[in-house]
């Protein structure tokens, strides 16, 4: 029970009258709900309707059972005005306890000690992230969860409640625009209170997020669109959010993006409530995380709500999570170190985050040891870059007065982890108050969730002293004694718990400690594959074990990582990686820091590699550049034993790195390749006129198209004005029912057929032909009472919502057609009603009901009310379940054209009621609503609330 429950709920509903109240109520409940009865729902301020599910009947039922238990009569426009249980206790109150206002409300005493016994306010329960953002949200509304920093608009504060309500409308507002459950939507944003609230508005509603990282550079432009259009294409995305800067970039893709609908800004999503929807399964995809793509094509990453608390779950065990932990981060959110380690997790766990863009580490490395400084910050994170850049970079002025000693957990991946740039870190700002034992290199991936192997907090940088010539020659790490050439390998710690780990040969054999092979993984927060991609699929999973790509060994049950296989370079037959030599080179006067790539290309023997090096640097041409390609061959041979085939000085920004950082090592001995020796990009304009003129193709397509689709919708206009005009005249002269109904079944038949809609009848127990049965139909779109006319031979009467008797044609064509109409919002003629509808069907009447109510955008079957199930009860008939499959796809609430395709209609087996009372009319209605289920493939809404209205429209 949440905390406002509890705090609506707390002495009165201690109080007697709260109590026995409290207990008819749930007794009603539990008859109706059966199967998915909570009774944390029954709580005083529990809406009949929306939060209940309490329609017309079962609301007089709750009537009489209140007057029968108290002993006392409420008039009828009393108990009709009541939305909850507290209205109604205030009425019998107001008879019994002339003093009962004076009440007061408290907390109950059993929350508080449970509040005092919780170490971790951590949601152990909740199965997605959705469940862990409600957890907060209902018990710590006002906890601020995210701070962002911004250099214009200062501290930004969000609380759980803010973040949760600003989904929720998000999320409805991208409901609105058809965003359905598993739709993928692309989150193109830099770091804001927008991108947070879209993310997790993305997951409410059911769809996928897929992050990408916000154009940066106009030089890197044409990369950007490129790699960008290739993922939303693989995505499948159907909608970008953007933001005003990236306009123009957004348009380039959407032209690349065959299925992308929308393109918008967060302003532009109106915001809106959410309409009840099925909640995300454990199963379900929650993130498409597309791979840095550092060798080869991005791939997305398919990540469960399983695999995402599995992963998170494990880390905050390895690392000892506390409430009084605070994550600082600058990462960004497109990748999973930012979004997964740095924000997701410390949501699961209730941690405040303080969060800055990338671009101000960047810009002012300090930021970030002063943020730490600031909040006391317990746990960062950052690629082994930014460590070096703080050493490398800030003066001691910079430092003045910076306090670490807060800091007891800094994570150092996503990139190799080099040993001299955390023992450097670590040494400098050990006088700033840094623990030594606060540095951790860690190992993960993407298609693990993020993390794979964590060291224990307080540890601190551990290295593995090996022999160099039995690394390089045997892939042997054998411990290195003094004098021996050797080569240090960090330790990233033991794989977390729910993960395993090996490490195999080129054939698939597991290998003994201190050899190195294919890092290999499996567990409950390994991925089920790539996106869209069986083959990269099939290639990344052998026998249930996931291939990293990573070489490495371990020893103590700790694993060493050696690099990327397809970094290393094999010279001579030795196996050579490129980190060791890069680190050297970029320590070289006139190397741009960080501007290093040492790459391996085949060589025309095809016995051996030969090495191209690229260098970044401002250095004229001249004397000054001959010396540094005489060092850097100098550095080589003193490494690799002989001097590079090619040494490429390149301008600053040549070398072609990820969003996240990390040097594309092939991709950039590829462009060089292929561009003649050059790796300089082209100008911002040049890039802009050739994305410019590759657009006119997609452009024309999409053009084409849309006219398709216009030319679409004047057929069907015109099919409606004709066939409907047609039919109204026809109808309104004639009084039969019969005949109207068979114009009718003509008229829907031929509409569908201009609209292009096929609709395939199954119905092999005849059951449609069945006297006097009922018939109900789950109800999704406009096309469904065009579709059932359409098979439907002998005539019926639809219920419909009174509303649809007033407008003048359509009415007058509904009374015709024998339509029966019943009240929604007044409870005594909604009644009064149902009881008309009962004594038609004793008369042998063919009733049709829609018993959801009305339908909305979102997918699902909701939950049934009973108005359909007493009448075939009271009058012993049988019940026809109907199922349709594939109207709300073709014509979704909000659409007026629909889409041309196919829809199944299947008349389910008749269903005879057991009984007459109000149990064996819940039970005919779940018997009812679980054929139409098993048929309409569709999901099952009716755990998450129930729709307001109270009887069936049919149109």
């Amino acid at each position: 029970m949440s905390l406002p429950d509890l705090q609506t709920g707390g002495v009165l509903a201690g109080s007697v009258t709260g109590q026995r109240l409290l207990s008819v109520i749930a007794e009603l409940a539990k008859e109706l709900q059966r199967t998915t009865f909570d009774r944390d729902k029954v709580t005083l301020a529990a809406h009949f309707e929306s939060d209940l599910g309490f329609d017309s009947l079962a609301r007089a039922e709750l009537l009489s059972r209140i007057e029968h238990a108290f002993g006392v009569q409420l008039t009828v426009d009393t108990f009709a005005r009541a939305d909850c249980a507290n209205d109604v206790l205030e009425a019998l109150q107001t008879i019994e306890h002339s003093d009962a206002a004076a009440e007061k409300i408290l907390i109950p005493v059993e929350y508080v000690a449970q509040a005092n016994a919780r170490t971790v306010p951590e949601p152990v329960a909740a199965s997605t992230l959705c469940e862990a953002l409600r957890w907060h949200a209902a018990r710590a509304p006002e906890r601020t969860h995210l701070i962002l920093e911004d250099d214009t608009l200062g501290e930004i504060r969000i609380s759980y409640e803010e973040l949760h309500r600003e989904a929720m409308e998000i999320a409805g507002g991208l409901r609105s625009i058809g965003i359905e459950r598993g739709d993928t939507v692309a989150l193109m944003l830099p770091t804001s209170r927008d991108y947070f609230v879209c993310f997790l508005a993305i997951l409410l509603c059911r769809a996928i997020p897929v992050p990408l990282y916000p154009p940066a550079r106009l030089r890197a432009l044409e990369e950007h669109v490129a790699r960008n259009a290739a993922i939303l294409a693989n995505a499948q995305v159907k909608a970008l959010i953007s933001f005003d800067k990236a306009a123009t970039v957004a348009r380039l893709l959407a032209l690349r993006a065959p299925l992308l609908c929308r393109v918008l800004t967060p302003q532009q999503v109106v915001r809106t409530p959410l309409d009840p929807i099925t909640a995300p399964l454990t199963t379900d995809v929650a993130l498409l995380q597309y791979t840095s793509g550092s060798t080869g094509d991005p791939k997305g990453v398919t990540l469960t709500h399983a695999n995402l608390l599995a992963n998170i779950r494990a880390m905050g065990e390895r690392i000892g999570v506390t409430p009084h932990d605070v994550m600082i981060s600058w990462l960004p959110l497109y990748h999973d170190m930012g979004l997964i380690g740095a924000w997701l997790a410390p949501l699961y766990f209730g941690l405040p985050v303080v969060i800055a863009s990338p671009l101000a580490f960047l810009a002012r490395p300090a930021s970030w040891l002063r943020l730490i400084d600031r909040y006391r910050g317990t746990i960062t994170a950052a690629p082994n870059f930014a460590y070096d850049r703080c050493v490398r970079q800030l003066r001691d002025d910079e430092l003045a007065g910076i306090d670490l000693s807060s800091l007891r957990y800094a994570f150092c991946g996503a990139e190799p982890v080099n040993q001299n740039t955390m023992r450097t870190f670590a040494t400098r700002f050990e006088r700033y108050g840094l623990a030594p034992g606060a540095i951790a290199p860690v190992y993960g991936l993407a298609e693990n969730t993020l993390a794979v192997a964590f060291p224990p907090a307080g540890r601190g940088l551990r290295t593995d002293r090996i022999v160099r010539s039995m690394f390089d020659k045997l892939q042997i790490a054998t411990v290195a004694l003094n004098g021996d050439d050797a080569v240090e390998i960090v330790g990233c710690g033991f794989p977390l718990d729910g993960t395993s780990v090996r490490v195999v040969d080129s054939e698939g054999n597991e290998l003994g400690e201190r050899r190195i092979g294919r890092i290999e993984f499996r567990g409950a927060s390994a991925t089920a594959g790539y996106w869209h991609s069986p083959s990269l699929t099939a290639r990344l999973v052998r026998d249930g074990w996931l291939d990293t790509g990573d070489l490495g060994y371990t020893a103590d049950g700790e694993l060493f990582v050696t690099g990327r296989l397809k970094d290393m370079i094999i010279r001579g037959g030795q196996h050579f990686f490129p980190y060791e030599l890069e680190e050297a080179i970029g320590k070289l006067a006139g190397v741009i820091q960080g501007g290093v790539a040492v790459c391996g290309g085949s060589s025309t023997t095809g016995a051996t590699e030969c090495l191209v090096i690229f260098a970044e640097t401002r250095l004229p041409d001249g004397p000054q550049r001959h010396g540094l390609e005489a060092q850097i061959n100098a550095k080589t041979i003193a490494l690799f034993g002989s001097p590079a085939e090619q040494i490429a000085l390149v301008p600053s920004n040549s070398i072609l790195r990820t969003p996240g950082g990390k040097i594309r090592h092939a991709a950039t001995l590829q462009a060089f390749t292929s561009s003649g020796g050059r790796l300089a990009g082209r100008s911002a304009w040049r890039q802009l006129l050739a994305l410019t003129v590759d657009s006119a193709k997609p452009l024309g397509q999409r053009a084409f198209k849309h006219a398709l689709r216009v030319g679409h919708g004047v057929t069907c206009g015109i099919a409606v004005v004709a066939v409907g005009l047609w039919l109204i005249a026809a109808s309104v002269s004639d009084r039969d029912p019969a005949s109207n109904w068979r114009r009718a079944t003509r008229a829907s038949r031929l509409f569908l057929k201009l609209a292009g809609i096929d609709v395939e009848f199954e119905d092999e127990t005849q059951a449609l032909d069945l006297p006097g049965a009922i018939l109900v139909s789950n109800h999704t779109s406009y096309l469904d009472v065009v579709v059932l006319a359409s098979v439907m031979l002998a005539p019926i009467r639809f219920v419909a919502k009174h509303e649809l008797e007033k407008q003048w044609l359509v009415g007058r064509l509904l009374r015709r057609l024998g339509t029966c109409f019943v009240e929604r919002d007044n409870f005594s003629s909604s009644v009064a009603d149902e009881q008309k509808l009962v004594q038609l069907t004793a008369q042998g009447e063919r009733l049709l009901y829609f018993p959801e109510g009305s339908f909305t955008r979102a997918a699902g079957l909701r939950a049934f009310h009973l108005g359909a199930f007493r009448a075939a009860c009271l009058a012993d008939r049988a019940v026809v379940p109907i199922a349709l499959d594939g109207t709300r796809a073709l014509l979704p609430d909000g659409n007026w054209i629909p889409a041309r395709g196919r829809v199944t209609v299947t008349a389910c087996a008749p269903l005879e009621p057991d009984a007459s009372d109000l149990t064996a009319m819940a039970r005919l209605r779940d018997r009812t609503r679980a054929s139409i289920l098993a048929h309409c493939r569709e999901g099952d809404t009716s755990n998450l609330g129930f729709v307001s209205t109270t009887n069936s429209p049919a149109a």
